[in-house]
């Protein structure tokens, strides 16, 4: 009976892996719609996209789109090491830089959702019995107790990006105007981790990967290392040098450590346009606005965004509201968007310093992306 009992339970086990790969397993259309409703062919894309990378000369590359709530195409072109010339492959994995935040943002509102953090608490509490002195200017230190991670998800902290061994000045008052941190994000990682008592390596990853990347069929995405990736991960590279080193994060780093490919990636943009491991109304808040720019914002005044969600930066255009994410780690650059109005996503990977210009080149035919 016993025996009977674990075999029966083994089978089901198997059952329920093969139904998540079927469910998330995708194949390319013929043709992808972007978000002004035009079709276009897929061969015309990859033409497209192999000779505007040689023209740039970007080693590698991972890019996928989605179309109404599927994956309708998904590449990858060039070479993960320009000194050994090894192809880009479907199971190569990028940094993902900056591309971090949401999907940690994601995370952090999971655990919200069921009761592991207060949205609108202070985060101090927790740091507090490990915080080292002189981490906070003592002119800052009473403003830094308000953090919360809400102010935090949206870039309200008036932390600076990166203060690097600096001490933490705070430009503003918390809450009232808008500073990219991704320092302010680290501490973020750090609090969780310490009021979950795992600190914040592996096992923060683990609990990552259990609550809100397997969920949602994302099988290859880490923040700290994993020697089984060996083989699948990219060098980077700057001006056409090869970085022969991996960066084998042990921390997780909720601004900059995420490791992913662009299929992958697009399994997160699926769950934010039709959430399905967290509640509709945690999505609309992570969606919702809740820092405005103000008007002499810089990237008001060059980009045209207006804002941030909790995680997303969003920007008003003609085809719907439009939430995206840049991510740059000099040697690797990523960058997603995704319209839900058109049910239409889009993220691509690169191992170089030289993506951008490919995006400047992709909205030559698809339109309108940043």
């Amino acid at each position: 009976m016993i025996q009977s009992k674990r075999t029966l339970s083994l089978l089901l086990f198997i059952h329920c892996i093969m139904w998540v790969k079927i469910s998330f397993a995708q194949k390319n259309s013929a043709f992808i719609r972007v978000p002004n409703g035009t079709k276009i062919n897929v061969q015309i894309l990859d033409n497209h996209l192999k000779k505007a990378m040689d023209s740039i000369k970007l080693p590698g590359l991972s890019i996928a789109v989605v179309n109404d709530g599927s994956i309708v195409y998904h590449n990858t072109f060039g070479v993960k090491n320009l000194i050994t010339q090894e192809p880009v492959t479907k199971n190569t994995i990028f940094e993902g830089a900056s591309l971090s935040k949401p999907l940690f943002a994601y995370f952090i509102m999971k655990m919200v959702e069921e009761g592991e953090l207060d949205l609108d608490k202070p985060i101090y509490p927790y740091l507090k019995p490990i915080f080292p002195e002189g981490v906070i200017d003592k002119n800052s230190f009473e403003a830094y107790k308000t953090l919360t991670p809400r102010i935090i998800l949206s870039h309200g902290t008036g932390i600076p990006n990166w203060v690097k061994g600096k001490p933490i000045t705070i430009a503003f008052k918390p809450g009232t105007d808008f500073s990219y941190s991704g320092e302010a994000y680290q501490h973020l990682g750090a609090a969780f981790g310490t009021k979950k008592g795992i600190g914040w390596g592996s096992a923060l990853d683990s609990l990552f990967i259990k609550e809100a990347a397997y969920p949602i069929g994302m099988d290859r995405t880490i923040y700290t290392w994993n020697s089984i990736y060996q083989k699948d991960v990219a060098n980077g590279h700057i001006d056409g040098k090869t970085n022969p080193e991996i960066n084998k994060f042990k921390k997780v780093g909720p601004g900059f450590s995420l490791h992913s490919d662009a299929e992958d990636y697009a399994r997160f943009l699926i769950e934010m346009m039709d959430p399905k491991n967290i509640k509709t109304e945690t999505r609309d808040e992570m969606l919702k606005e809740h820092n405005h720019f103000k008007p002499e914002n810089e990237l008001l005044k060059e980009t045209g965004q207006t804002g941030w969600g909790l995680g997303f930066a969003q920007k008003p255009t003609e085809n719907g509201l439009m939430h995206l994410h840049t991510g740059n780690n000099q040697d690797f650059q990523a960058y997603t968007m995704f319209i839900p109005e058109q049910k239409y996503g889009f993220v691509m990977f690169g191992n170089s310093n030289n993506l951008f210009p490919l995006l400047e080149s992709i909205e030559k035919l698809l339109g309108e992306h940043f």
